[in-house]
């Protein structure tokens, strides 16, 4: 009986393999002892292991997610001094992060102030808060971003580069003045946002407003 059980264990764990459910495939014969034991319904333990399945992948899915983002580190919305900067209201911000009242419509944000502000911590945070309500999120600073986009440009590939953007429900590009008086890297830029436009959302942190 054992050698039975053994070899039907071993096919299970393949056959989970195939289908790609490692959960499942970890957690199973602890959820089985413990169904048995209980005399569970059998419709309770496969939704018993179908939950702890979907829950991995959830946080599976939120590591790479913040992986790709690549969010400076320690940039929350609670470590953000909103006492500060009286100007920004917590209210509207954490109706921002929800996102749905606005990423769906590919709108935009603009983040203006003064150095040491706090507009990259902020930008930050809101991205960290979106995705954690299951947006995609890229954080950027807008220099490093427009290089790469001037060498796919050199290559060919400029409007195949900003194609893979797209991914990303919202791109984050911080600090635009620094490349605002560059004509090569304020065409680039220029593509980059009219390729977006009301299709996917930027949000934008600069020093001051645009034209000044």
């Amino acid at each position: 009986m054992k050698n039975t059980h053994a070899i039907d264990a071993a096919r299970l764990a393949i056959m989970l393999n195939d289908l790609r459910l490692p959960a499942i495939k970890l957690l199973w014969p602890d959820f089985a002892e413990q169904a048995d034991k209980e005399g569970w319904p059998a419709a309770r333990f496969l939704s018993a292991i179908a939950e702890h399945e979907l829950s991995e992948r959830d946080r599976r899915r939120m590591e790479r997610h913040l992986a790709d983002a690549r969010l400076p580190p320690g940039k929350t919305l609670g470590s953000f001094d909103f006492d500060a900067v009286p100007m920004v209201s917590k209210a509207q911000v954490m109706a921002i992060t929800a996102g749905d009242s606005w990423l769906a419509k590919g709108a935009n944000i603009l983040l203006f102030g003064p150095p040491g502000g706090g507009k990259s911590h902020l930008a930050a945070a809101i991205g960290l808060a979106l995705i954690e309500n299951g947006w995609r999120v890229l954080f950027s600073r807008t220099t490093e971003l427009v290089q790469k986009l001037q060498v796919a440009r050199r290559e060919l590939q400029l409007e195949s580069a900003i194609a893979k953007l797209d991914k990303f429900d919202l791109l984050i590009l911080d600090d635009l003045a620094y490349v605002t008086k560059d004509q090569a890297e304020t065409s680039v830029l220029f593509e980059l946002i009219s390729a977006r436009y009301e299709r996917r959302s930027i949000l934008i942190t600069a020093n001051q407003p645009f034209g000044e």
